[in-house]
C-alpha cells in the first residue's frame, strides 16, 4: 500500500503544520550524517547548498566536468513566483489552481500547494545571490505571461534564465565546498544504489576518466538527475541527460511513477534531416509577443510576408479567445500538429509553423514613438525603435535562432514545431519526497510529483529550487533524525562488495558483446519507435506494437552492440551503451503505462479518447490515480495506484476558450 504521507488538516496549512512538528537534528549531530546527492542541476545544487549550509557531509555527484555545466543552464525564459507585483490578480492559491488545471488534475494537491507556497521565497533567495533578473524602469522586478496563465508571474533573466539560477546555486554549492561541507566529485556517474536492511546507505559510482569503480556511503542518498526525454533521442535535452541514476533505484525497489507522461514543447526548431542527434528550444516567453499561425490555404508555397493577413490563420487565437497564443504547453503543441496533419504547415518539411513577431515589433515602435514624442515617424524609424524593444527582451533567443536556421527572425516569421523536452513522470516519491526506498529521495525533475499530465512553462525551475533549497532541508530531518546512532557503514560491507560486483560484471558483459552494430544506431531506432507510437498521439494498436519492437530492440541490443576501447580507461561509448541499456527498458515500461491508461490527459493523448473537437477526454473515474510500477522481473512490473483526492481544486474539463 502506498503511504503519501500527506499530513492532515486544511490544504493551505498542512506543510505549516508539518515544519512545526517534523523531527530535528541538532547541529552537532548532523556533522556526523552523511547525505550522498547525484545531480548538480538547481535541485542537486541548492540541495547540496543548502543541506552543507546546515551542517550535514556532503558528497555530490555530476557525470559533467563542472556543476556549472548541468542541463537546468539550458532553461530560457523564466521561473514562476506568485508575487502578485503587477497587481493582476495572482495569489498562492491561484498558482496552486493553474498548476493543477495545466497538469490535468493528475497531481498530488498538497505537494503543488507547497510548491506554490514557497515560490515566493525562491526569488528572495535568488536576488540575495546576485542572480541578475530582468527590471522594469524603475528597479521593480519585471514578470512576464507563460502559458496556461491570465497572469504575469514569471521572473526572468533574459533568455537564459537557468544558466542565472544554476549560477546562484554553483556559487552556493562552491562556498559549502570550500568551507569542507560538501565534497564534490565531477565525471562520476552513479551505477547503483547500495540498500543495507532495506535502506539506502551509498552508490557505486564509476569514475568517467579512469574508468574505476568507487564505493560511497551515506546515510541517505539524494537523486537529483533531471528528467529521460532523450529516450526518445531527439529532444531538448543536452545529449548527456539519462535516465540512470533514476532506473538503478527502480532496479532495487523505487517505483517509477507515471512514466508515460512526457512533455512535447511546442516552440522548438523543427527538425532539418536525419544528421540531427538533438533539438533546440525557442523560449516558451517568445509565445508572449510572438502570434502563431499558418496560411488558410492548403499546402501554400508562398513566403511569409507574401501572405495578406486575410489569408492567414491564427489558429491559437482562433480556436482558444481567453488564452490565445498562451494556451497550455499540450494544447498548442496538439493544435500545431493538427495544422500540419492536414496540409496547413510550412517550411520545406512541411512540418513547422509560424511564430510572427511582426505586431509586436510595430507595437513597441509605436509606444517608443509615444514615448520619446518623435513627431512624423516613418515606418521605418518604427520598426527599428520596435526591433531595439525585441532585442533587449528576447534578443539572444532570435541570435541563436539565426545562428541556427539562418533566417533573421526579426525579417521574417521564425519556424517552430514541436519536440520532446519535460518528463512529469519519474519516480514516485512521498509528501517528504522519498521514493519506496527508505532513505533515498527524488528531487526536482527526477521525481513525479509536481505536474500532473503537462508542466506549465517556468515551472520547472520553481520545483527545483524549492525541492531543493526549501523543502528537503526538513523533510530529511525528519528521516535523519533516527539514523544519529548509525555509524558510518564501512564500503567493504558486503552489500556494497557485492553491488560493485553487479555492476562491473554489467559492464565486462556490455563490452565483450563485440557486436557489429554502433550504440547510436539502437539509440536512433528506438527514439523513432517512441516518437511515432508513443510520442504527441498514442492508440492501443500502436503500444502494443510498440513493445514488442522495443523488446526485440533489446535482445539485438545485448547481442550486436559494439563498444571499441577498454573499461578502465575513458570510454565515452562504453558511457552511453549503459544509458542506452536502460533507456530500452524504460521505453517499454512508458509503452506498458500509456497503454494501461486508457484515457487523454495533458501530454498523454489517446486518439480513443478524445472531444468531438479534438480535445484531450479524461476518463476521472477510472484513472484519477498516480500510477506507480514495481518491477517484479525482465518486462514485468506490477502497478500500484495513488488515488488522487482533490479537495480543492474540483477536477473539470479544461478550457482555454
Amino acid at each position: 500500500m502506498l503511504n503519501s504521507k500527506i499530513p492532515a488538516g486544511p490544504l493551505d496549512q498542512k506543510w505549516t503544520d508539518f515544519k512545526g512538528h517534523c523531527k530535528l537534528v541538532n547541529p552537532a549531530n548532523k556533522r556526523k550524517l552523511e547525505v550522498v546527492i547525484i545531480g548538480t542541476g538547481l535541485a542537486g545544487a541548492s540541495a547540496a547548498a543548502a543541506l552543507g549550509e546546515l551542517g550535514y557531509k556532503v558528497k555530490a555527484f555530476c557525470f559533467q566536468d563542472s556543476p556549472r555545466r548541468a542541463h537546468s543552464i539550458a532553461a530560457q525564459g523564466g521561473i514562476n513566483a506568485a508575487k502578485n507585483y503587477q497587481n493582476d490578480g495572482d495569489s498562492v492559491f491561484r498558482l496552486f489552481y493553474d498548476t493543477i488545471k495545466g497538469g490535468d488534475y493528475r497531481a498530488r494537491e498538497a505537494n503543488v500547494h507547497r510548491l506554490a507556497e514557497v515560490s515566493a521565497n525562491i526569488i528572495d533567495q535568488c536576488v540575495a545571490q546576485g542572480v541578475p533578473f530582468a527590471r522594469e524602469y524603475g528597479g521593480l522586478l519585471s514578470n512576464r505571461s507563460f502559458g496556461g496563465t491570465q497572469v504575469q508571474r514569471t521572473f526572468y533573466a533574459a533568455g537564459q534564465t537557468g544558466q542565472q539560477l544554476l549560477i546562484g546555486a554553483y556559487q552556493a554549492l562552491e562556498r559549502q565546498v570550500a568551507l569542507g561541507n560538501v565534497e564534490m566529485f565531477n565525471r562520476h556517474e552513479m551505477l547503483d544504489v547500495v540498500v543495507i536492511d532495506g535502506k539506502a546507505r551509498g552508490i557505486i559510482a564509476r569514475n568517467l576518466v579512469n574508468g574505476k569503480l568507487e564505493r560511497h556511503f551515506g546515510h541517505a542518498v539524494l537523486l537529483c538527475s533531471g528528467g529521460y526525454g532523450n529516450v526518445f533521442y531527439l529532444s531538448t535535452n543536452a545529449m548527456g541527460s539519462n535516465v540512470t541514476a533514476a532506473w538503478k533505484a527502480h532496479k532495487k525497489g523505487a517505483y517509477f511513477g507515471n512514466p508515460c507522461f512526457t512533455q512535447i514543447h511546442p516552440t522548438c526548431i523543427p527538425v532539418s534531416g536525419d544528421h540531427q542527434s538533438k533539438l533546440t528550444l525557442m523560449s516558451e516567453s517568445l509565445r508572449n509577443d510572438g502570434r502563431i499561425w499558418v496560411p488558410k490555404k492548403q499546402n501554400d508555397t508562398r513566403k511569409p510576408f507574401d501572405i495578406p493577413e486575410e489569408e492567414r490563420d491564427y489558429y491559437l487565437e482562433r480556436r482558444y479567445p481567453a488564452f490565445g497564443n498562451l494556451v497550455p504547453r499540450d494544447v498548442a503543441s496538439r493544435a500545431a500538429k493538427e495544422r500540419c496533419d492536414a496540409g496547413y504547415g510550412v517550411g520545406s518539411s512541411r512540418q513547422a509553423v509560424y511564430l510572427d513577431y511582426a505586431d509586436a515589433i510595430e507595437r513597441y515602435g509605436k509606444g517608443e514613438v509615444n514615448k520619446r514624442n518623435i513627431q512624423g515617424a516613418t515606418q521605418q524609424v518604427i520598426t527599428e525603435l520596435g526591433k531595439e524593444v525585441v532585442k533587449e527582451k528576447y534578443g539572444n533567443l532570435f541570435d541563436m535562432y539565426e545562428k541556427i536556421t539562418g533566417e533573421n527572425p526579426y525579417e521574417v516569421p521564425m519556424r517552430i514545431y514541436p519536440a520532446v523536452h519535460y518528463t512529469m513522470g519519474g519516480l514516485w516519491v512521498d509528501y517528504e519526497l522519498m521514493t519506496t526506498v527508505p532513505g533515498l529521495y527524488a528531487l526536482g525533475e527526477a521525481n513525479f510529483s509536481d505536474h500532473g499530465a503537462n508542466r506549465l512553462g517556468a515551472s520547472a525551475l520553481m520545483q527545483g529550487l524549492a525541492d531543493g533549497y526549501f523543502v528537503i532541508p526538513y523533510t530529511i530531518g525528519n528521516y535523519l533524525a533516527d539514523e544519529i546512532r548509525t555509524n558510518a557503514i564501512p564500503t567493504d560491507h558486503p552489500a556494497f562488495v557485492e553491488a560493485e560486483k553487479n555492476v562491473a560484471d554489467r559492464i565486462s558483459q556490455l563490452i565483450n558483446i563485440k557486436g557489429k552494430q554502433t550504440v547510436e544506431s539502437f539509440h536512433k531506432r528506438l527514439g523513432k519507435i517512441m516518437w511515432d507510437k508513443c510520442g504527441m498521439a498514442r492508440n492501443a494498436e500502436g503500444l502494443t506494437q510498440a513493445i514488442e519492437e522495443i523488446r526485440q530492440l533489446k535482445r539485438e541490443f545485448w547481442s550486436d552492440v559494439r563498444i571499441p576501447g577498454d573499461i578502465n580507461e575513458m570510454n565515452p561509448e562504453l558511457d552511453k551503451a549503459n544509458r542506452v541499456a536502460d533507456f530500452i527498458e524504460l521505453g517499454e515500461l512508458m509503452c506498458i503505462d500509456a497503454l494501461d491508461r486508457n484515457e487523454s490527459c495533458g501530454g498523454h493523448f489517446r486518439e480513443e479518447s478524445q472531444t468531438e473537437e479534438g480535445e484531450a477526454k479524461r476518463d476521472d473515474a477510472a484513472f484519477a490515480y498516480v500510477s506507480a510500477w514495481e518491477l517484479k522481473g525482465e518486462h514485468q512490473w506490477q502497478l500500484h495506484k495513488e488515488e488522487l483526492h482533490f479537495e480543492v481544486a474540483k477536477p473539470t474539463q479544461r478550457s482555454y476558450k
